[in-house]
């Protein structure tokens, strides 16, 4: 009998005030922009100052987060047996640095410390040494689809009882030669738009973003469990017309009907010309559903749909829907099952649920 999977903790750096786990989108910062960067703890408090400076940002934001689900779960470093990542550009920042260094110096005196950084699995690997995991350490590099790559992952191993305790998470980060190269090809909003409006931007692009979203994924509940990971299915392409049948194929196989949805969770980014795929439910078959989104809070990037994920967790946990997340003016009866669903540009789709513990 394959073994439950329960979401036991989670981390979140973002460009919203999300690492402290005390408190829940009390306060929303609105931005005016085209691109937002996380609000970056003081790292200081979480690795030796001389250890952050050699750091990308990416591992800096991940290696904090990933300490935020140990202490939140009260489980010891030693006890995680797997560390699996997902990330569409893995430390682009310092592959950029050193390419420059490459041109500038003339291909000679090159420190190898930005090229040993400047990979996928740096993340990964950087945590694990920091915890002296030994165990299956992974990174999924899946474009938009990283995150649940790595999520689905860890769930086939937990329930087939390969391991106890699996960090799970999700990072990319914003840098420079990235955002001109996605605002050449139009990718990103040409012009600032605000928070609070993104749905109604009526413009083509999105407001691009970065974050580190980390999971503790147990096959047992601990006393801070937020949620049980039900199932996940991902797409590369779905017709947008398919997608409300697919939608529905998905719940079926997990014996569950539209009326067992309390939440609906939808990764609108504000681009006029992709949005549709998220009204193929919100207008049919999930109409008279409770609906949130928070891509006007995160921004988007490669794994923005961890930051989902930490939003359903925390809705779930806090039995609460902030004001600043709701689509629809439908609040929900209960709060037991929440689904997920979000693409990027028409592409790389995913269901998830999640069900209260």
């Amino acid at each position: 009998m394959k073994k439950s999977v329960y979401i036991n903790s989670v981390g979140s750096i973002s460009p919203q005030h999300t690492l402290d786990n005390t408190l829940f989108l009390e306060e929303v910062v609105n931005y005016n922009s085209s691109t937002l960067n996380v609000i970056a703890p003081n790292y200081k408090e979480f690795i030796p100052p001389a250890a952050a400076r050699r750091m990308a940002k990416g591992i800096k934001m991940s290696t904090v987060s990933a300490k935020t689900v140990l202490n939140e779960a009260q489980i010891e470093e030693s006890e995680v047996d797997a560390i699996i990542v997902g990330t569409g550009l893995g430390c682009i920042g310092d592959s950029e640095k050193f390419i420059k260094d490459i041109i500038d110096n003339d291909e000679q005196y090159l420190t190898p410390t930005r090229f040993i950084q400047s990979s996928h699995n740096t993340v990964a690997g950087q945590i694990a040494l920091g915890m002296g995991c030994k165990g299956y350490n992974f990174t999924y590099v899946h474009s938009t689809i990283s995150f649940e790559s790595s999520l689905l992952d860890a769930k086939m191993q937990l329930e087939e009882n390969e391991a106890q305790h699996i960090l799970v998470g999700g990072v990319d980060e914003l840098v420079d030669h990235h955002e001109n190269t996605h605002r050449l090809i139009g990718h990103i909003k040409d012009t600032p738009t605000n928070s609070n409006s993104l749905l109604n931007s009526n413009t083509s692009g999105a407001v691009f973003a970065e974050g580190a979203n980390f999971f503790l994924l147990s096959n047992s509940k601990t006393s801070s469990v937020y949620s049980e990971l039900v199932a996940l299915k991902t797409f590369n392409e779905i017709a947008k017309e398919r997608v409300a049948t697919l939608a529905l194929k998905f719940l079926a196989g997990n014996n569950l009907e539209i009326e067992d949805i309390d939440l609906l969770i939808m990764g609108n980014n504000g681009d006029v010309n992709f949005d549709d795929y998220y009204s193929q439910l919100t207008e049919s078959i999930f109409k008279h559903t409770p609906q949130a989104y928070y891509k006007h809070l995160s921004g988007e990037f490669d794994t923005a749909s961890a930051f989902g994920f930490w939003l359903g967790n925390k809705i779930l946990k806090h039995q609460n829907v902030p004001n600043a997340v709701q689509l629809n003016a439908l609040k929900p009866k209960k709060l037991e099952i929440v689904l997920l669903y979000n693409q990027y540009r028409g592409e790389n789709q995913s269901f998830v649920l999640l069900k209260r513990c």
